[in-house]
């Protein structure tokens, strides 16, 4: 499916968004944060990596603790989230470890504190997008803090987004729909209006369940989807890149 700037239709509360859109036919944009926006260094060990954090705040790591850690913990419904701190304190407990206070969220936070790379072109496609509409920020991430940490260390506005929408803050992963509504709900839009530029089309590519538009950034690259919203030109689809 192919939008151009018309999709939202010609009347849009523009008032209520921080985003610089004057226009009255307008297209509400989300974007994915890691892989399409920014890139970050990763734990090469997640499970060695939160142990090291476990261990500075003096908890008991088992000696199976890799194993632990890989083990499903939290019964939670298909394509729901679950927190990564709620999983590795949930791990802990089935080797017979008590995890006092917040450790185990305090643990995560500090394993996967990252080093950003803001992709080229992405504050461009950003400030594009406001021109164009309401913009939003929707990503699968299961560490807390980590999203708004990234947006600091990057060099995108934080300001620049009407709503950020995370999995483990609304409960539910790409590519379930409800992540998507959760966004659409956010920015006042009917799903259905959504273009979402991502880098995934299993987990980004789930908007089109909804009617909405995928744009892939391996495909259409951050430049030219910045160009195409300037132009008004359709998004989505490889053959609307070329």
């Amino acid at each position: 499916m192919s939008v151009g700037v018309s999709a939202v239709g010609s009347e849009f509360p523009s008032g209520k968004f921080k985003s610089t859109f004057t226009v009255s036919s307008v297209v509400a944009v989300t974007f994915d944060l890691f892989g399409t926006l920014v890139a970050v260094d990763r734990p090469a060990d997640p499970a060695s990596a939160v142990g090291a954090e476990l261990r500075e705040r003096d908890i008991a790591v088992p000696d199976d603790w890799a194993s632990a850690y890989a083990e499903r913990h939290v019964d939670a419904p298909a394509g729901a989230e679950v927190p990564l701190p709620a999983h590795v304190a949930a791990a802990l407990r089935s080797r017979g470890v008590d995890v006092p206070n917040n450790a185990a969220r305090r643990a995560v936070v500090a394993a996967f504190d990252p080093a950003v790379r803001t992709r080229r072109g992405a504050v461009d496609a950003v400030a594009a997008a406001a021109e164009r509409g309401p913009v939003g920020l929707l990503s699968n991430c299961s560490v807390p803090e980590l999203v708004s940490r990234t947006l600091i260390r990057s060099t995108l506005d934080r300001a620049a987004f009407d709503a950020v929408v995370t999995s483990v803050g609304c409960g539910w992963r790409k590519p379930h729909p409800q992540s998507f509504e959760t966004a659409a709900e956010e920015l006042g839009v009917d799903p259905a209006s959504l273009v979402h530029v991502g880098d995934d089309e299993g987990t980004d590519g789930g908007i089109a369940s909804l009617g909405g538009t995928f744009v892939d950034v391996a495909a259409c690259g951050l430049d030219d989807v910045a160009l195409r919203l300037r132009r008004g030109e359709p998004l989505g689809g490889a053959e609307s890149c070329r």
